[in-house]
């Protein structure tokens, strides 16, 4: 009834459409000016709303570069309270800086990792002290002209047409794919077979040329405890919260290992309230079984740890997650082009 629902809006979509198509033309005639900086940048997003996979691609991404170049990262900071330029810390508040800087600050804390919903206004800020900066979801912050673009696409959405909102889910137009220097289909099935791959493959190459197109799926690791310490769910009553846009990968991952699994789903970057944690701590002490755990995201329990205390007599564990390639010589030629772009632009007279 919703898909019914959204097609009948349509017309808006080729209104959004236009609009969208507009605004690109604008800053590719340098009608609307682009900014670009002598510091190498390396921009990760899509043109979907949430779900592709941006922070394990991110942190793939810092985890391969920052030995060698100071890096900072730099994100809008999505779902925070606040505004303009911040430094996170490792003990901020997710509220303050959004989830997922909050996570990367925690998971590479010597790697500096500010917000700023003006990615020139935030690179300005940190150029002088870096040599590289990464930023996370700016594909369509046209103002800032990269380095370097990493676009990123849910294999999911190859499985249906790719309309731009209301009716589809793209807040961005496919030709936009021809800006981009690597292309990562995330989230793929572990046997993805090599006629799929190509059916995509021949899909993006409509509106890009030359990129490299690479095929990866999500890593799940083993769980962590609010203290550090590795976890073993198998054969557990989990109570799973989530606040992500696609949690469903996540749940069959669980359902396969866990004796039982009740989901609280809430939305994408949901901002918990003291009423959320009540339904939380419910749902967790209906659970007959001895052998239980509070499961969540590695995202999510960054908006959660502010209710440690109430949480403090419950189990509270998080599941990180990371990013495979599925051909190992993808991996390498991924590393190579993104190694020898930002080698180039830092040796530039």
């Amino acid at each position: 009834m919703i898909a019914f629902l959204r097609y009948l809006l349509f017309p808006f979509s080729i209104l959004y459409g236009l609009i969208v198509w507009l605004r690109n033309r604008l800053y590719d005639f340098k009608l609307l000016s682009s900014k670009s900086f002598e510091i190498p940048t390396i921009v990760i997003g899509n043109l979907s709303v949430g779900g592709t996979g941006k922070s394990p691609m991110t942190e793939f991404v810092v985890s391969s570069l920052k030995d060698q170049y100071k890096t900072a990262i730099l994100s809008r900071g999505y779902g925070r309270v606040t505004s303009g330029f911040h430094l996170v810390k490792t003990d901020s508040l997710a509220n303050n800086v959004g989830d997922e800087p909050l996570q990367f600050k925690n998971k590479f804390p010597s790697v500096t990792v500010a917000v700023c919903e003006d990615r020139c206004t935030g690179i300005e800020k940190l150029q002088s002290d870096h040599q590289l900066i990464i930023l996370d979801d700016a594909y369509q912050h046209r103002k800032l002209s990269p380095l370097f673009n990493i676009l990123l696409f849910d294999f999911l959405s190859f499985g249906s047409p790719m309309f731009v909102f209301p009716t589809g889910n793209f807040r961005d137009l496919m030709i936009e794919a021809k800006r981009a220097q690597i292309i990562t289909i995330t989230k793929c099935p572990i046997d993805l077979s090599n006629p799929d791959k190509k059916r995509i493959e021949r899909k993006i190459r409509r509106y890009n040329k030359n990129a490299l197109i690479t095929f990866s799926h999500i890593n799940y690791f083993q769980a962590i405890d609010s203290v550090g310490n590795t976890i073993d769910f198998n054969d557990s009553d989990v109570i799973l919260v989530t606040g992500i846009a696609k949690p469903q990968p996540l749940v069959d991952y669980i359902k396969k290992k866990a004796n039982l699994v009740k989901h609280l789903s809430f939305g994408d970057h949901h901002t918990f309230s003291e009423s959320d944690i009540e339904q939380i701590t419910k749902s967790y002490r209906s659970l007959a079984s001895s052998n239980k755990m509070l499961l969540t995201t590695e995202k999510d329990f960054q908006r959660l740890k502010p209710f440690q205390q109430q949480l403090a007599a419950i189990d509270l564990v998080y599941l990180p997650i990371g990013l495979q390639f599925h051909d190992p010589i993808h991996k390498e030629l991924f590393l190579k082009t993104i190694h020898n772009a930002v080698a180039q632009s830092v040796n530039q007279p």
